[in-house]
């Protein structure tokens, strides 16, 4: 811990960038996305070269290890060391330069593959790698796997698109790896002993290295044989054990134009992998394969059921997605009926029965191409949803061979799974003969980690049977590093291992990685490790559906296997607080692994830590997560685990309270509502109450109103629908509560008001959950429970305007009150514009003006935003338009606190600010959560309505 402290120290005083060096940091640091761990010294955020050279050369006086890392979505464990880790992605980001003529872009190594692309557009170019996790892999990381993707039989991997490398030698020496002759000097002399290398081994290498296209394991040295020798090539694939890279220059291409995609279906797993062959002769862009379990675990995900049900036709046992773009649509077309000839003469067809069925389901629909893309690249993540102790482990999962043994091998490594008792879920990149595959283990148990060294011995003896490659993308890592002398020989090995003593004698730069490695299946550098354990503890929430201690929680928690999806940049809504702060602290990731440190007893104080709380201090509960976490970790309701335990042990402060009981007290504040809004006016006030309330001076409160909603303004015999009257559309905007009631009326529906007759309003527990109060909130949802238990049994829906409030019934009231009540109340649960959409008697008048559109985060997680804009499509002369943003930032009580407002406007700002900003003067701006209106409403100009209110104005009289 002293030399810890001691380094850390060093760093501070040397560089400019954070340094972190706490336990929860340095765990958040431990992992990527592979089995391993190890926890690092510290963490330095560079942010100029400086920095880079400042921290390794405290490294080197320290003689600890220096890592490079990106987005830290290795699978190997590339990304997994001790010492000092470089993070690159928070400042070392930028685009360096785009030559758009010349072809070719300047980058630093933290900028991620979609952020170039989308600046690339506008110049009709992209970079043509394209690996799965595009959306937050960075350029420097893709240099050092040298990763590729399913665009590779077309336009290569990462090597062939890598023109140059600036970089940094252990030594602290700057140097321009590339193609031309160097000035004599200490490169010089570098460059003079690689090519000398390559030369000298250069019968070997040609004996020795597998001929096909997926060939990443090891050094390339085969990169320094012959006359051409672009240093660059050798960097590449090198996993940050040579050099730190500052700078890279890439090749790049036109995009592809119109593109069609032909879903070819087979009867059989084998089929498929014989057909292949055959197919790709058709010259296609890409030929990825999707199995049947990820079809099946696919439809249980909200965020892919509806593509997969677009595009798959009856029970294929595998999908081949055969990609084409020639350019015109009469091109595309004639080869999709290429496609579809080629699979009849192979003998399939939908009227075929047993092995003879199969056919071609085509693709042109730009927006169902996007969404099979999206469900094909998170097929590793996909694979991983499963609930349950064991795991589909990656460890053999991207060996290659060459096509015509494609069938045969994988025939063979399904036999070797079987025979140690397990099986795998095979996707991805048939047309160059690289199939992800892992076979499901628990890496927590012995005798899983005794069978999975067993496999890889085997897999690695019929890769090298049938001359493929044992790493056809992911690398080395730990996994692999290992196994290079059986695939390559001695030989071979020993000329990598003369490269590393050459680039790093002291043998500083991630070392472990592609040589002098540790066992594979050495726990001790496991993410699950020999002495790892979760004790049993008593949750607030129902866990039941994960495995693991504390009522499943722990497996709920460990479902995240640090693919690092939460970090992408745009789209969707997941990770908002990351996108405004760009720290890996957080991240849905982030915040999952301070958790499993947490509950393991690897992070002091646990739950109710510091620690922990300042972890989840910017999670705003968007659920996001919920629905775009592809293995389905849901951070919002872990939160509020955390809340719980932090509560039962610290009590709530007064802030807590105001915002918790909100609804028990509002209606005693709204008699008073002119003494309530006073402290809007007086500024005084705002100050004096900051400290008090925990409420921001800078913010506008609610204004409550003076005329609250009143629960017998709607009591209809016989209703049609329960209103639910939230507090917030209650005490605050109670007008967009009584414009739904007309639109009901106009539509000929009526309409009582959900409540228990106790004369207090019913409430859903969101306000108390926010700050864990979770007994109270259970209270509370069984009020509701028990009131509407006849209406929901006569199936009258409970219909509400509030998405936080009403879609708590689906979600977090599933888990505090289990059982077929709370079910059926989920199920009759519906939002506004959710009822609407299936009434057709709706009179509406024109309302010729343009709608813009910002959906909640909840709605978006529950799939509610098109029945949204559905209802308002219904407007005649509307012009509708959906806002592509985020979460607004607000938050309920997040976006009013002192210490959390800036972060709050900075994620407001990133999306939603602009877009409102820039909507005609005329156009409507409408959002259903009173967060979000009000977010708005200071982060902008403008002011937001409830489509009820849209609707109302739009009735006809």
């Amino acid at each position: 811990m002293r030399e810890n402290s001691r380094i850390s120290r060093s760093l501070r005083a040397s560089v400019q960038g954070d340094v972190l060096s706490d336990p929860a940091s340095r765990a958040r640091y431990a992992t990527d996305a592979s089995i391993y761990q190890m926890v690092p010294d510290a963490i330095v955020i560079p942010r100029s070269e400086d920095d880079v050279i400042a921290a390794m050369e405290v490294a080197r006086e320290a003689q600890t290890c220096v890592l490079p890392r990106g987005g830290g979505t290795s699978q190997c464990g590339q990304t997994v060391n001790r010492g000092v880790v470089l993070d690159n992605t928070r400042h070392l980001n930028r685009i360096i330069e785009i030559d758009a003529e010349g072809l070719t872009a300047r980058v630093q190594p933290g900028l991620v593959l979609d952020e170039l692309n989308r600046a690339l557009a506008p110049h009709g170019l992209w970079f043509p790698v394209d690996p799965s996790t595009a959306s937050r892999c960075t350029l420097g990381g893709m240099a050092a796997n040298n990763s590729s993707g399913g665009k590779s039989l077309r336009y290569g991997i990462t090597r062939d698109n890598v023109r140059a490398i600036q970089a940094v030698l252990p030594d602290g020496t700057k140097a321009r790896f590339n193609g031309a002759d160097p000035e004599p000097g200490p490169y010089a002399d570098l460059v003079a002993d690689m090519r000398a290398l390559g030369q000298r081994e250069a019968d070997e290498i040609e004996a020795r290295f597998p001929k096909v296209q997926r060939r990443v394991g090891g050094y390339n040295i085969d990169a320094l044989t012959g006359n051409d020798v672009n240093m660059a090539h050798l960097l590449v694939g090198s996993e940050g054990t040579l050099a730190y890279f500052t700078e890279l220059e890439l090749s790049l291409a036109p995009l592809p134009g119109e593109k069609v995609l032909g879903v070819c279906h087979f009867p059989s797993f084998y089929a498929a992998m014989d057909a292949t062959q055959h197919l790709v002769t058709l010259d296609p862009m890409g030929v990825e394969l999707v199995d049947d379990t990820m079809i099946a675990l696919g439809r249980d995900i909200p965020l892919f059921a509806r593509t997969i049900d677009a595009f798959v036709q009856g029970e294929p046992a595998a999908l081949l997605l055969v990609e084409f773009a020639e350019g015109s649509a009469e091109a595309n077309a004639a080869k999709l009926a290429q496609l579809a000839d080629r699979m009849g003469n192979l003998g399939f067809a939908f009227t075929g029965a047993g092995d003879r069925w199969g056919g071609v389901v085509p693709v042109t629909d730009k927006k169902l191409q996007s969404a099979i893309a999206e469900y094909r690249k998170s097929g590793l993540n996909v694979m991983m949803s499963m609930k349950q102790a064991g795991k589909p482990i990656s460890f053999v999962e991207d060996c290659a061979v060459a096509l015509p043994d494609l069938a045969e091998y994988t025939a063979g490594l399904t036999e070797i799974f079987s025979r140690h008792g397990t099986k795998g879920t095979w996707y991805a990149h048939a047309s160059v003969g690289c199939l992800h595959v892992r076979p499901v283990l628990n890496m927590k148990l012995d005798k899983d980690v005794s069978t999975m060294r067993a496999i890889a011995e085997e897999t690695f003896d019929l890769v090298k049977r049938y001359k493929g490659s044992h790493s056809g993308e992911h690398g080395d890592g730990i996994v692999r590093s290992e196994f290079h002398e059986k695939m390559f020989g001695a030989r071979i090995v020993s000329a990598f291992e003369e490269v590393k003593g050459r680039f790093d004698p002291q043998g500083l730069m991630n070392p472990g990685k592609v040589v002098h490695a540790p066992a594979m299946d050495d726990r001790r550098v496991f993410r699950y490790g020999p002495d790892y354990e979760v004790p049993d503890f008593e949750t607030a929430l129902d866990w039941s559906a994960w495995p693991g201690a504390a009522g499943g929680f722990q497996g709920a928690v460990e479902m995240c296997n640090n693919n690092g999806a939460c970090r992408k940049l745009k789209g969707g809504v997941m990770c908002p607080s990351f996108r405004a702060t760009r720290a890996e602290r957080d991240t849905t990731r982030g915040r999952a692994n301070t958790l499993r440190f947490a509950i393991s007893g690897q992070l002091p104080g646990g739950l109710t830590s510091d620690a922990m709380a300042e972890t989840m201090k910017l999670c705003v509960s968007c659920k996001g997560c919920r629905r775009e976490c592809p293995t389905g970790v849901d951070m919002a309701r872990m939160k509020i685990e955390v809340l719980a335990a932090r509560r039962k042990e610290s009590g709530l402060t007064l802030a807590d309270k105001l915002v918790g009981y909100l609804p028990r007290y509002a209606p005693s504040a709204a008699r008073v509502a002119w003494l309530m809004n006073l402290r809007n006016k007086v500024r005084p006030l705002r100050n004096l109450t900051e400290g008090i309330t925990g409420m921001s001076a800078r913010r506008d409160l609610p204004i409550w109103s003076s005329d609250p909603f009143r629960d017998d303004e709607a009591q209809d015999a016989s209703p049609d629908l329960l209103l639910w009257a939230d507090v917030f559309n209650r005490h605050f905007e109670p007008e967009n509560l009584r414009a739904a009631l007309r639109v009901f009326r106009a539509a000929g529906l009526k309409v009582a008001v959900a409540r228990d007759g106790t004369g207090r309003a019913l409430d859903c527990g969101r306000t108390l959950l926010s700050v864990g109060c979770v007994e109270e909130a259970r209270e509370e949802v069984q009020r509701v429970i028990d009131a509407t238990r006849d209406a929901v049994a006569n199936g009258i829906p409970l219909v509400g305007l509030e998405p936080s409030s009403i879609l708590t019934f689906r979600d977090e009231a599933l888990a505090l009150c289990p059982g077929r009540d709370a079910e059926a109340l989920a199920a009759a649960t519906r939002t506004f514009e959710e009822y609407l959409a299936d009434i057709s008697d709706l009179p509406l008048a024109p309302l010729e003006r343009p709608l813009h559109v910002h959906g909640h985060c909840h709605q978006k997680a529950h799939d509610a935003v098109s029945p949204m804009m559905s209802v308002l499509r219904r407007i005649p002369g509307a012009e509708v338009y959906l806002i592509e943003s985020a979460c607004c930032g607000m938050a309920g009580a997040f976006g009013y606190a002192p210490d959390t407002v800036d972060v709050s406007l900075k994620m407001g700002a990133l999306d939603l600010f602009p877009a409102v900003e820039a909507a005609p003067d005329d156009a409507l701006i409408v959002a259903d959560g009173t967060s979000c209106r009000h977010q708005i409403a200071d982060g902008t100009p403008r002011r937001a309505v409830h489509v009820s209110r849209v609707l109302d104005m739009a009735l006809s009289s």
